[in-house]
């Protein structure tokens, strides 16, 4: 059979748990592995690509799994080496093959994308090739097993060569990247023969070179020659260690050389050689004179140059003279980046980066085609990403830059309150700088960066300016290309600068301000949408974090799902990736234990160690597997639930409905809670309600009291009784119209008797004639409907359109209805 000597790859070997032997059969399939080396109890993984060396796996595969591993000699093929007579079979002696192979089964076999085989072999016994019986389809031979010769017990000669073994071996580990846990195998192995195979099979060196270990029988001769073999590399690895020793004190002189170099320099300054002032001056003018900056700043620049050369370095001005043109010299005039705007590319960066957001992606993508037609000029709105935290507001600017080929700056404006952050320090007041615009393009070393402000909706303002104001003029694309910062006293083109802002709401940008931004909205993710995140994103970038493998840690669907609705309530993820970060902390934690466990064990025979003090044994831990979060212990890793299905216990009771609000961190859902007493007809409201929650809570007592005949209600009823109105969650502050047909809905089933239809939510402003007016984030409170498992929710009918913004899993998942009269959101509320 020819074979691909290049078609096999081999790992590293690692012993087998001593199983009993099986019975061996009278005729075995044969697998010539050139450059591959199995040892009896080893497990070795071999990758084989070769078409009819994967044709004897296939076979093989289907019977018991036996198949013996022969290495050709070197330029034979295995056909030859049978003496094929062209009918497929031959008794001719297997004289071209080393007579030595291992019986080995195959423990497992994977299928990889390319076409090859990866096989997982585990060596059984040695075996003596007698016979080749059959070339055709493959090489089928006559095998007898080789019983290890094993010397006598307590030879002094075999103890001594196992005792050598080990140390010269824990010295190869010490020089190489051999792993340590290799000693560790060696040192528990049973009996010569056995750890001369552990040593032989690990060691880096060709298979020609353990062949004859392989083929001996006799444990000390084996031994002896891989004590030989051992000694050999471990002296090689000495001589490499010493020509890096070398290496490195060469380099160490040239270090030592440059030192005093560097202070013969000074020696010969001091003797009035050399005038470092005059040093420096030429050093900035020359800069002065190499960079392109425009004229304005190069007459500012060659002044300030002409100031200095007349100003003894005494002087209390000559540092700050010195700063200020560096600043100018540091500022990219000039220097742009190459802007590479490939939509396709740009789309592809933004799906691989963000998942959902569809509608988002569609804008920004829009919003690059116009600057690749307008050939990179940028004068036009400034995005502005506004939704609740975690939603990817920032990571979507990184994208953004990733796919222009822009540098990324960022820096939050949230608790800003000095004007100066801005525009800078005037240079009259000691220790002045620029502001952050300078900052941000000094660092990206370009004049056409992305500059990302967060938290623009968090800005403040005092005694020392207004920061909103200061970015009017530089997020306005006629004024910014002539930006004046306090510190340089020159205009700063920006025009050039891409700007994005992100806030959670808009309500707190002022309106100039928000005037100069196009506000794309990211209301949140859906659940399945947080699941594919944490799949695709958050696992992945968690596990490595804590310095795990994807095989160590494994999180099944239904453990996310349950993450996502019992650990966290949140229209983004960032709560979802603490959740995922503390699972995988506390799986690392236990892989570091049992690591620590075997760092403190026992030296080695032969190994002196110092005299400490006896301390008790630490307690012996077993070798974490591989850990599967799913439901059933995600408790264990997460503790108790933090949410629970607070719809499902508030239904049925009559004087109690669901609203849906919109917040700043996304949407949420209300509860509204009414009761009354023996009174006068008064009307009493708790809960932090703002004015207007307040002035629509009494619109719905006066509707339902002007209609008590279309809602079957008793009209004495509102002159006998006070009611109250509670919206729970009194530590939070509530206002806004939404939520006027939900007290509507909760007094009417309050005096009617009627208790509210299950899972049912609404949202909606009532006016005193009973019609219902539009309210805004239908999205996000749709989101949050879905989240609590809400099942219908009653809409005002001029929110239809708005509809259409939710997606499309969430309008599957509930039932929608539109109505433009409160009389109708009654009538389908109330059971």
């Amino acid at each position: 059979m020819k074979f691909d000597p290049h078609s096999v790859s081999q790992g590293t070997s690692v012993p087998a748990p001593v199983l009993s032997q099986p019975d061996v059969p009278s005729e075995l399939a044969i697998l010539p592995l050139e450059g591959v080396v199995v040892f009896p109890l080893m497990i070795a993984p071999v990758v084989i690509s070769d078409e009819r060396a994967k044709a004897v796996v296939e076979s093989v595969m289907k019977g018991d799994r036996m198949i013996a591993i022969f290495h050709p000699i070197a330029g034979e093929q295995p056909a030859q080496a049978a003496g094929d007579n062209g009918n497929g079979r031959s008794g001719a002696p297997a004289s071209k093959f080393f007579s030595t192979g291992t019986l080995c089964s195959i423990l497992r076999m994977l299928r990889i994308p390319d076409g090859s085989l990866r096989l997982l072999l585990h060596g059984i016994c040695r075996v003596r090739l007698e016979e080749l019986v059959a070339t055709e389809p493959f090489l089928r031979g006559r095998v007898k097993v080789l019983e290890d010769r094993d010397a006598k017990t307590g030879d002094p000669e075999v103890e001594a060569m196992m005792k050598l073994t080990l140390e010269n071996l824990q010295r190869a580990i010490n020089l190489s990247a051999l792993s340590e846990e290799l000693a560790v195998a060696a040192m528990n192995v049973d009996g010569p023969g056995k750890m001369a195979d552990l040593v032989a099979s690990n060691l880096p060196v060709k298979a020609t070179d353990i062949l004859p270990i392989l083929e001996e029988e006799n444990t000390k001769a084996r031994l002896r020659k891989v004590q030989s073999l051992l000694g050999r590399e471990v002296h090689m690895l000495e001589i490499g260690s010493r020509i890096n020793d070398e290496v490195r004190e060469e380099v160490d002189r040239g270090q030592r050389s440059f030192f005093l170099n560097q202070q013969l320099k000074a020696i010969r300054k001091e003797l009035g050689e050399a005038d470092p002032h005059e040093a420096e001056l030429d050093t900035l003018a020359a800069r002065i004179k190499e960079a392109k900056m425009p004229d304005h700043a190069r007459k500012v620049a060659e002044k300030e140059l002409s100031r200095l050369q007349g100003m003894p370095t005494a002087a209390a001005e000559y540092g700050v003279i010195r700063t200020y043109l560096e600043w100018i010299l540091d500022i990219p005039w000039n220097v742009s980046s190459d802007d590479h705007i490939d939509i396709d590319k740009a789309r592809q960066i933004l799906d691989e980066d963000h998942y959902g957001l569809e509608q988002v992606k569609e804008r920004i993508l829009e919003f690059l085609s116009v600057i690749r037609l307008k050939k990179g000029n940028l004068k036009g709105p400034i995005l502005c990403l506004t939704g609740p935290p975690g939603v990817g507001k920032t990571s979507l600017g990184r994208s953004v830059a990733r796919a222009t080929g822009r540098k990324f700056q960022n820096f939050s404006l949230g608790g800003m309150r000095d004007e100066a952050e801005i525009r800078g320090h005037r240079r009259t007041y000691v220790g002045s700088m620029p502001g952050r615009i300078i900052k941000s393009l000094k660092d990206a070393g370009v004049n056409n960066p992305l500059i990302m402000l967060d938290e623009i909706d968090k800005l403040g303002s005092d005694f020392r300016g207004d920061p909103a104001s200061a970015l009017l003029e530089v997020l306005d694309p006629e004024q910014n290309f002539h930006f004046t910062d306090h510190y340089m006293d020159m205009p700063v083109d920006l025009s050039k600068v891409m700007f994005i802002t992100t806030a959670n709401t808009i309500d707190a940008i002022p309106e100039p301000l928000r005037d100069r931004m196009e506000i794309i909205r990211i209301a949140g993710y859906t659940d399945l949408e947080k699941q594919e995140i944490a799949a695709r994103y958050l696992v992945p970038r968690e596990r490595e974090n804590s310095g795990l493998r994807a095989k160590d840690l494994v999180f099944t669907k239904p453990a996310l799902k349950n993450i996502i609705h019992e650990y966290t309530s949140e229209a983004g993820v960032r709560n979802l990736q603490r959740e995922i970060s503390k699972v995988c902390r506390k799986v690392a934690m236990s892989v570091a234990e049992y690591e620590s466990a075997q760092d403190r064990r026992e030296p080695l025979p032969g190994k002196k160690s110092k005299k400490k003090k006896e301390t008790p044994a630490p307690a012996k831990r077993e070798k974490p597997t591989k850990v599967t979060i799913t439901p059933q212990n995600l408790e264990k890793y997460l503790g108790k639930k933090k949410s629970f299905q607070e719809v499902a216990e508030r239904m049925g009771r009559p004087g109690v409905s669901i609203g849906l609000a919109w917040t700043q961190v996304g949407g949420a859902i209300l509860f509204i809670e009414a009761a009354r007493y023996p009174g006068e007809g008064a009307l009493k409201l708790t809960g932090q309600l703002g004015d207007v929650m307040k002035e629509s809570a009494q619109a719905a007592l006066t509707y339902l009291r002007s209609n008590h005949e279309e809602f079957k209600l008793n009209a004495d009823d509102f002159k006998k009784f006070e009611y109250h109105v509670h919206v729970p969650a009194g530590a939070t502050p509530k206002d806004g119209p939404s939520a006027g047909v939900a007290i509507a809905t909760a007094l009417a089933s309050l005096i009617s008797g009627r208790p509210t239809k299950d899972y049912v939510a609404m949202t909606g402003e009532i006016t005193l004639r009973g019609n219902v007016m539009p309210v805004g984030g239908i999205k996000e409170k749709c989101l949050a409907a879905h989240r609590a498992g809400i099942r219908k929710v009653l809409l005002p009918k001029h929110n239809e359109a708005d509809f259409s913004e939710v997606p499309e899993t969430v309008r599957k998942a509930i039932t929608v209805s539109f109505f433009d009269n409160a009389k109708q959101y009654i009538h389908a509320s109330l059971k």
